[in-house]
Parts: structure tokens; C-alpha cells; sequence
């Protein structure tokens, strides 16, 4: 895999994170060169019923298809780091389905249901992509996602080795989910909250995401007034009370801490069967440095996950620099994106052999 090499500018975790945010969101397409693809929007229905809006387009003769969503807020209007994946993805020959996760976006206006972390977001992915390939997609199905989306994307990974306890899902063969490709994922909430907010300049990036997540609350209550109580939404000053007053009991749960502990995915990446790509960087300035390690020992012994550990890239950074660009052969700066899409056409290939299946994949 080539080397990460960003801008000599961006060779910080911490300013390459807040380009990313303040600085890329306006120059994004002019450095993406590949249209919008022709998505058409459609209504899910994830675990428990509950209706999830996406956006779906299939190429000519696809090959597989990108089941994606983003981080711990936003929505698919303004989550451009996830439009750029649609945009290469459906170039290079995918299916694509993005799509707006529990309490997010058109999704929260269809359902007053809180997130989960994962813990219903991995069979909301299965039960999307049994959908999806009653539209059209063609398997295999590659789960994605950044950040906290990258969290839910690995319990789906996860949720496909148990599709027998799921809801019957008749469209779908559990070899249809070829596995997953995630990008500087959420691996643990609790030690890395407890980071944040001990960290000078992580306390501000801390209470910014909660201030997200409070408008994200009121925007529910907007929709759904019977649905969350406004005192509880008043008292959710941060990331730990915002889970603590809205979601915990819901999901059956007595404290934050034993939500943490269930959702994250760390303890599952041993459990991991199906192919799974994991970038991250080494200098992301949101999570505990001290998961470096953690990650390692939990990928070391598990010949299906391919670890991509690199010094640099921030936050859901991996801006690429002109050199890096040249050596990797790269059309665009997206550098992860573009690991995850070579990557993604090699697993394709092994895939499409052990299912007896022709299928071209471009250099």
C-alpha cells in the first residue's frame, strides 16, 4: 500500500482534522473529478421495523455495491466526505447506498428513534443490504464508514456472521456481504470521551460534537413532540449526558458506561470472518492515543482484517500531497478513499472467484 503523504502544511493531527472541517468542505469538488451519480432516494427498513432514508444508483453491469454512512452527526446533505465515496465508488464501477443513520437527517424525520452505536445500526446495514439487492445492487456488499460511522460499520461486518438470528432476511446469502472498509473508526467511546475532555484543545472539539448532538435532539423533538422530554434535552451538556438523558434507557441500559462498554467494537475485531480494511492514524487527535496498541493486538492475530496504521492523517484527514499523489498514482488528495477502493477491487476479484463468478476489475 503506498504511503500517506500529506501537504507539508498538514503534517499535524490537529490541523489536518480542522481543515478537513473548516477548510476542504468548500474546495471538495473541484479536487473530485468524477460527477454525482444518478441516485434515486429510497426508504429502508432496518432492524425493528424502523424506516431509514437512503440514496441508491447502480451503474451498468456493477460489480458490487458500497453500503456507507458518516460520522456522529450531520446528514447526507452535508456529509461531503461521504459524497466523494459515492462519486469514485460509482465511477469505478459499484452500486452505491448511502444513507442517513438512526436520529439523522431525513431518517430522524421519519423515525423519532435514538441511536445505538451500533448495536442496532450493524443489522440496520444487513438489513440494508438485503434490500438494496432487491434493487438492483449486486452483491458483494462492502459496509463503510469514518469515525463513528466507521464504529457502525464494523458491528455490521459483525451482524453478518449472525444473520441466522436476525429477522429472515430471504433476498440475501450471508456470502453476499463480502466484509468491510472503515476509516479512523470509533473504537471506544468511553477511554477516548475521557481523552477529550482532559486534553486542553480536545475539551473544545468535546463540547462542539455535543453541541451537534443537542441540536440534533431538538431537531427530534421538533419532529416527534411527544418523543423526548425538553428537560432531558436541557440537561444534555455534553457528549456523556446527551447518551445519559436520551439514550441509555431506552436501550435497556443503567449507566453510559455499560452502553460504552457494549457498543464499542474494539472486543469484536478478533471476531471478525469477513474481509475488513481498518486505516487509521496514529495522530488523531479524537481518540486515546493509548488504542494504538490495543488496535494492534486485537488485528494481530486475525488474517481477515488488514490494519493500516500511519503516522499521519488526523481526523478523517488523509489529504494527500502532490508527491504522495504521484506515487500512488492517485486521480484526487482523497488518499483513503482510494486505498479503500483498490483494496475493495482486489477482494472483489477474490470474491467473484470463489462464487464462480466473470467479473472484469480495471487496473
Amino acid at each position: 500500500m503506498p504511503p500517506f503523504l500529506p501537504p507539508w502544511y498538514l503534517r499535524n493531527g490537529l490541523l489536518m482534522t480542522l481543515y478537513m472541517a473548516k477548510v476542504a468542505e468548500h474546495w471538495w469538488q473541484r479536487w473530485t473529478p468524477f460527477p454525482e451519480p444518478p441516485y434515486r432516494s429510497h426508504i429502508f427498513q432496518g432492524e425493528g421495523g424502523v424506516p431509514i432514508y437512503g440514496l441508491v444508483a447502480v451503474p451498468p453491469g456493477a460489480k458490487g455495491t458500497f453500503v456507507g454512512t458518516y460520522g456522529i452527526t450531520g446528514d447526507l446533505d452535508n456529509q461531503w466526505y461521504l459524497r466523494i465515496l459515492g462519486r469514485k465508488a460509482y465511477a469505478r464501477g459499484y452500486g452505491v447506498v448511502l444513507f442517513d443513520w438512526r436520529a439523522h437527517g431525513q431518517t430522524a424525520l421519519l423515525s423519532p428513534t435514538l441511536t445505538a452505536d451500533g448495536l442496532r445500526e450493524g443489522p440496520d446495514f444487513v438489513h440494508i443490504a438485503a434490500q438494496a439487492k432487491t434493487l438492483g445492487c449486486p452483491a458483494p456488499f462492502w459496509f463503510t464508514g469514518y469515525s463513528l460511522g466507521g464504529q457502525l460499520a464494523l458491528w455490521g461486518v459483525h451482524t453478518s456472521h449472525q444473520m441466522g438470528g436476525m429477522t429472515p432476511q430471504p433476498d440475501l446469502d450471508p456470502t453476499d456481504i463480502g466484509g468491510g472498509a472503515v476509516i479512523c473508526p470509533s473504537l471506544d467511546a468511553a477511554r477516548s470521551l475521557q481523552y477529550l475532555i482532559h486534553h486542553p484543545l480536545g475539551r473544545h472539539l468535546e463540547r462542539a460534537i455535543a453541541a451537534k448532538l443537542k441540536e440534533l435532539a431538538q431537531f427530534l423533538h421538533q419532529a416527534h413532540p411527544s418523543s423526548l422530554d425538553p428537560a432531558a434535552i436541557a440537561r444534555a451538556h455534553s457528549i456523556w449526558t446527551f447518551d445519559e438523558e436520551l439514550v441509555i434507557a431506552r436501550l435497556g441500559f443503567a449507566t453510559v458506561t455499560d452502553y460504552y462498554a457494549a457498543s464499542s467494537p474494539l472486543p469484536l475485531l478478533p471476531q471478525l470472518a469477513k474481509p475488513t480494511l481498518i486505516l487509521y492514524a496514529q495522530d488523531d487527535p479524537l481518540f486515546d492515543p493509548t488504542l494504538v496498541a490495543d488496535l494492534q493486538r486485537a488485528c494481530a492475530s486475525n488474517r481477515a482484517i488488514d490494519l493500516v496504521l500511519t503516522q499521519r492523517g488526523g481526523h478523517v484527514g488523509y489529504i494527500s500531497g502532490a508527491r504522495g499523489q504521484a506515487i500512488a498514482a492517485d486521480p484526487d488528495p482523497w488518499w483513503a478513499w482510494n486505498r479503500v477502493l483498490n483494496w475493495a477491487d482486489q477482494q472483489t476479484s477474490t470474491w467473484a472467484h470463489r462464487q464462480e463468478i466473470p467479473i472484469a476489475i480495471p487496473r
